[in-house]
């Protein structure tokens, strides 16, 4: 079973961090400021799926955006149960996970990502956004979710590293 990596250990330090909501049909993107304090929505990206080895679009998309943003640490969510449990959507979160390692020296970690498409679908119908016109952000929604989640326990660590 894989575990959530904690946030903060081995920190890269200053610098923008990029999450991902790895789905089957879409990845999720958000990313943060250069403080690593705020987490914002990027975009959608469309899953493609290649022949073993063979990355396709979609990873070509993430490297992009690592460059293109000065990207210092991927988190990747990492979709357990509330018992902590695997679902079966890991392996597509590590199958990405280890593309970008693969492809990239920018840190890759995973997140726990519990609740957030929960806490996705709560904040897009609190904001008066219907099924139909959440599709096109629940994504990325659910990435900021798991990104905001990663800094704030990224500064308590560090907070308490400080003390």
């Amino acid at each position: 079973m894989v575990k959530p990596d904690i946030p903060g250990h081995d920190d890269p330090g200053h610098g923008r961090r990029l999450a991902l909501d790895v789905g089957t049909v879409r990845i999720g993107v958000a990313y943060s400021n250069r403080e690593a304090t705020l987490a914002m929505p990027l975009e959608t990206i469309p899953r493609k799926t290649g022949l073993k080895d063979r990355d396709q679009e979609d990873i070509e998309r993430i490297l992009e955006l690592l460059d293109e943003h000065e990207v210092v640490e991927v988190v990747v969510g990492l979709p357990r149960d509330l018992k902590g449990q695997g679902s079966s959507s890991v392996k597509h979160a590590k199958e990405i996970a280890f593309r970008i390692r693969r492809r990239s020296d920018v840190i890759v970690r995973m997140g726990d990502e519990r609740l957030t498409t929960v806490a996705a679908l709560g904040a897009v119908h609190a904001a008066g956004k219907t099924e139909k016109q959440t599709r096109a952000i629940i994504d990325q929604v659910a990435a900021v979710e798991i990104l905001q989640s990663w800094l704030d326990a990224r500064q308590r660590y560090l907070e308490r590293a400080e003390s």
